[in-house]
């Protein structure tokens, strides 16, 4: 069973229903609590009453500095909405961990932005080095990931779109809401991670909904492929992807065509008048609420509630 593990201003909790039991130790990066795994577990089976989880001001969960890395198009419902047809190669990119956020953050849209976006995304937490050649297997999964995390990948889409620039698109400030927890896993509970359903909503209205199943590259090749290029050690944070219904959606096929004959800023500029009518784009004042959890809430990595707002 998972131990879902809570990060304040000046302590780590383990959480237990609607009550968290400190946890008696000096970690005070991520990597130094996955080290301490013996001191999560004391606080996970003590007999201490603890305190109110809502008395409680979570921070992220994975402290920063750390590797902030993201999968591109890696739901196939995502990629239908991109417009992405036969095999999609498995593309990586960086995130500035000066992007990641509390779960109850305020999310800033900067003053040049008009088409910010939102993606639900399983983040995966190292709990042990992963050296460049090192190939991974769904049996081995557990030797290198300790635990999950709650992300949103906050996505500025006419940076991306016009600049070609995912880093920027998607590094500002706020940009990558992380937590409320750290769900700790043990060897048992990695089969049930394609259980696991995102959801997604803002100012309740539902906007994404899909389980891991829909995934195309999964957590085990993901690092495989990623560990060509790449080390990662202990609290690097690696996201997954979206599912389909995010804001952003291809125009259709005819339209697309059309567009690609138009020199590129007279056809990114048709675009986005024609996205200027989507409401979908996030506005000041919406509320992003989103959660991942299997059924039975044997995972349960808890709710982001984050608002809306313009920079000043």
């Amino acid at each position: 069973m998972s131990t879902n593990v809570l990060r304040t201003a000046q302590d780590w909790w383990v959480v237990r229903d609607e009550r968290a039991v400190r946890i008696e130790t000096k970690a005070v990066t991520t990597a130094e609590l996955l080290a301490d795994r013996e001191a999560v577990r004391e606080a996970a089976v003590s007999g201490e009453t603890g305190t109110p989880v809502s008395d409680l001001a979570a921070l992220p969960p994975v402290t920063t500095p750390c590797r902030v890395v993201a999968q591109m198009v890696n739901y196939r419902s995502h990629a239908r909405d991109s417009g992405f047809t036969g095999e999609i190669p498995p593309t990586f990119f960086r995130k500035a961990s000066s992007s990641v956020s509390g779960p109850n953050d305020t999310v800033v849209k900067p003053s040049h932005v008009k088409f910010l976006d939102y993606e639900v995304e399983l983040g995966l937490v190292m709990g042990a080095p992963l050296p460049v050649g090192t190939v991974v297997t769904e049996s081995d999964l557990p030797s290198y990931v300790a635990g999950l995390v709650l992300t949103n990948d906050v996505s500025a889409r006419d940076v991306q779109l016009t600049k070609g620039q995912f880093y920027e698109s998607k590094s500002y400030p706020t940009f990558t809401p992380t937590g409320p927890y750290l769900a700790l896993l043990e060897p048992e509970d990695f089969p049930h991670l394609l259980d696991l359903r995102l959801r997604l909503s803002v100012d309740g209205s539902p906007r994404q909904d899909r389980t891991l199943a829909d995934m195309i590259v999964r957590p085990a090749r993901a690092l495989t492929l990623l560990a060509r290029f790449q080390n990662l050690d202990p609290g690097d944070l690696l996201l997954t992807g979206t599912p389909g219904g995010t804001a952003l959606k291809a125009p259709p096929k005819p339209v697309e065509k059309i567009g690609a004959l138009l020199p590129p800023a007279l056809k990114w500029k048709a675009f986005f008048n024609s996205q200027a009518r989507n409401p979908h784009y996030l506005h000041e004042g919406d509320v992003i609420t989103a959660t991942i959890a299997t059924a039975d809430r044997r995972i349960d990595l808890g709710e982001q509630r984050t608002p809306v707002a313009d920079a000043r």
